[in-house]
């Protein structure tokens, strides 16, 4: 029968902010992670560009999110949109054009 698992794989999941939405059904997303540095002692802010599959297109930029990951979707997307942790709102002004 060989090495077969029935444990569902533990998938990575991430909170990121949307930097770009002008793709159809993807969005950029900044991940932010801090870590101590090995030699300097120092807090290091370091960030990642994640491309996540949007199926609704219901994010817009500014959105904080929830992302996991999942198999290849294409090139570089392999994130799957989990949720909307926060929207953002976008104050727009009517009667002006």
């Amino acid at each position: 029968m060989g090495n077969v698992s029935t444990r569902p794989k533990s998938r990575k999941t991430m909170i990121g902010q949307v930097v770009s939405d002008k793709m159809d059904k993807t969005v950029v997303v900044v991940v932010e992670r801090k870590f101590n540095h090995p030699a300097f002692k120092k807090v290091v802010k370091s960030s990642k560009k994640y491309k996540v599959h949007d199926e609704r297109n219901e994010c817009t930029v500014g959105d904080v999110i929830q992302i996991r990951e999942c198999r290849p979707l294409s090139k570089e997307k392999h994130w799957r949109l989990l949720e909307i942790v926060r929207k953002v709102v976008t104050a727009e002004v009517k009667g002006k054009k």
